[in-house]
Formats: structure tokens, sequence, C-alpha cells
């Protein structure tokens, strides 16, 4: 029996994410990859279960997005059947799963091992800092979202009432959940990256509101 490296190359994971957008492809995973092996070596977590949950963790993304289904949940059955034909250790196998089921930010469940919370945080610092802001503009972009709104007309009270709307744009994004992030990480290695990635990232939507408004 091989070890957990040796179940998936990155060249197999790369097929399984042909087609998806430049928000969530196989950049995005390999992005996160870097982080997750970071984070486990400076927690010292279990690097085989962080490395195979971390290329699976989106798998089926796309088709899971289009349908209104949890994509976590997805990814985590396909990585439980894939991972069941190749190795009989099923608690192995559950960690795994379970690291990719509770990898998202406003879904149920929340991470429960130190693995789980090494691949949610290496995703969610994808989600911030320059890499952040440029993958916010991406997916407002790909789907007519408007450049910029004011800050300050953000309502987060009624966005976490009633969820997204036609009017949500970067801006939006930054103040509902970007500007967030580094409080929902569960790491210290983790919550150490985000410090700086924050302070850009905020830095970058506050220069905009400027701009935009023509105060610089």
């Amino acid at each position: 029996m091989g070890t957990g490296l040796e179940l998936l190359t990155i060249d197999e994971a790369r097929r399984l994410y042909a087609g998806a957008d430049s928000v969530h492809d196989f950049d995005h995973i390999l992005r996160v990859l870097a982080l997750a092996e970071r984070i486990a070596r400076a927690e010292d977590a279990d690097l085989e279960v962080v490395h195979i949950a971390t290329l699976l963790h989106d798998w089926g993304r796309a088709e899971a997005d289009a349908n209104g289904q949890n994509h976590a949940a997805i990814a985590a059955e396909r990585a439980r059947a894939y991972l069941a034909e190749r190795r009989h250790a099923p608690a192995w196998i559950e960690a795994v799963v379970h690291a990719i089921a509770a990898h998202r930010f406003r879904v149920a469940p929340e991470p429960a091992t130190l693995e789980a919370q090494v691949l949610f945080d290496a995703d969610k610092l994808d989600a911030i800092g320059a890499v952040g802001i440029a993958r916010a503009f991406a997916y407002g972009g790909a789907h007519q979202q408007r450049l910029w709104a004011p800050m300050a007309a953000v309502d987060l009270a009624q966005w976490e009432a009633n969820g997204d709307d036609a009017a949500h744009t970067p801006v939006h994004e930054f103040v509902v959940k970007l500007s967030r992030i580094q409080e929902r990480l569960y790491t210290g290695e983790g919550r150490a990256i985000a410090q700086e990635r924050h302070r850009y990232m905020e830095a970058f939507y506050h220069r905009l509101d400027a701009e935009v408004q023509g105060l610089l």
C-alpha cells in the first residue's frame, strides 16, 4: 500500500478540473496546495491527508454550483469513492473526506480536525490579498457585476438576512466576506499569513472607493 501522496499525482488531479472557471481552476488548487503544505508543516498536521484533500476539495464544483448543490459535499463524496478504490484505510479516507466537506466559509460542518482546519485556512487565504482581489474581480466580470459600489452603502445586516442579490459587486464581497476572513481562521500560521494579506486588500478597497469618487 502506497502513501497518500502516491494516490493522486498532480497531472491526474489537473484533469479533474478541466473546464473550470478562472476563479476555481487548477491554478487555484495549486495555490491552495502551496499554502496548505506550508501551514501543515508549521502546525505539524498530517501532510498526506492535507495534500490529497487539497487536490480534491473542489472536484465537481462547476456542476454542483450549476445545480445549486453544496460543492464541498459533492467533492467529499467523489473523494470517498475514489480513495476507497485505492486504499483500504477507512479512518484515513474519512479524515480526507471531512477536510473536504468542511472547507466552506458559510456552510456546515465546521472543520473538526487539524487537517480540516489547515485546508480551510489555506482555501480562505487564497480569497484575500492580491490574489483575492484578482479573483473577486474576475468573478464579478464573468457574472456581469458592476465594478464598484460605495462601501458605505453595503448593508451587511440585510445581506446576511437575505443572501446574495443582483446588486452584488466585488465591493460587496469584500464587505460581507473577504474583510472577515482573517477572523475565521483556525491555525496560528494561517492567521499570521492573513495579517499582511488583509492589510493589502483593505488598503486596495479603500483606495478604489476614493478613486471612483474622485478623491484621489
